[in-house]
């Protein structure tokens, strides 16, 4: 249930590559073959190629993927929050240029602004719910008749909008009681789970609080941790070993609690 991020800051990566014009797409494509046989899905987040135009970069990790491990998901991290025209034209962005499986949207808009993606039924929107960061609780614990706000989009996402079956939820490691309230209410929906490594989150709690009764049902993600193993690396491991070794330690930890 690994599912590790891609966040790709130039700053950080090794001196081998830097200063290369296909840096990123070096260092992502190092990433994904060591960690491939781990990972249950990858994650792009698409701020880190935009804010450098390596928009180009990004298209060619994802064709990478697709043609190299195809039965591996796609999530295409992008938050997308718009309406009518314009969240058709983010849709066919993840799902036509970058060849995404899900993307990540934001739900403050309401059913309309998700409903483009939803269009494309074999393709999945993994909405917002409660996010991993500190700030997240200004909007998400409002009262909504009730009950928190994150804990109404829950329900909403699994009562109604998720007709087709294709919609997933982000809820974060760091909240594990937030995650069980969560996982209750819908039932086996896949969840996207932030916060592990870099942020703290404890795997336990998380897998305690959001695996389903068959010990599955999440994508734990980690993404700093592993893609900047190096600096805690061992004597003569390469940046793509490094990242490995914490992936695969980090899987073995999720697994460890799977059906404890």
């Amino acid at each position: 249930m690994l599912c590790v991020g891609l966040d790709p800051d130039v700053s950080r990566m090794p001196a081998e590559l830097q200063g290369r014009p296909d840096a990123i797409f070096a260092f992502c494509k190092a990433i994904i073959d060591a960690t491939a046989d781990v990972a249950c899905s990858f994650k792009p987040q698409i701020a880190y190629f935009a804010a450098l135009a390596a928009e180009d970069q990004l298209e060619a990790i994802c064709a990478y993927l697709r043609d190299q491990y195809p039965q591996i998901p796609l999530v295409l991290d992008a938050k997308r929050g718009d309406i009518g025209a314009t969240a058709e034209q983010y849709a066919r962005e993840a799902f036509e240029r970058y060849g995404a499986d899900a993307v990540t949207v934001n739900p403050y808009m309401g059913h309309d602004s998700i409903a483009p993606y939803l269009e494309w039924k074999e393709r999945g929107a993994i909405v917002l719910c409660r996010t991993s960061n500190p700030g997240g609780s200004d909007l998400q614990f409002l009262t909504v008749e009730g009950k928190p706000l994150y804990l109404h989009v829950a329900r909403l996402v699994a009562e109604k909008w998720n007709s087709n079956g294709q919609c997933g939820l982000v809820v974060g490691a760091t909240y594990p009681a937030e995650l069980a309230q969560v996982r209750a209410i819908v039932g086996n929906m896949p969840l996207l789970v932030p916060g592990i490594g870099a942020q703290g989150g404890d795997i336990e709690a998380t897998m305690r609080a959001g695996r389903t009764a068959g010990g599955a049902g999440m994508m734990i993600n980690s993404s700093r941790a592993i893609l900047y193993a190096k600096a805690d690396a061992q004597a003569g491991e390469s940046f793509a070993q490094a990242a490995r070794r914490v992936a695969t330690e980090t899987r073995d930890t999720i697994n460890r609690f799977r059906q404890q």
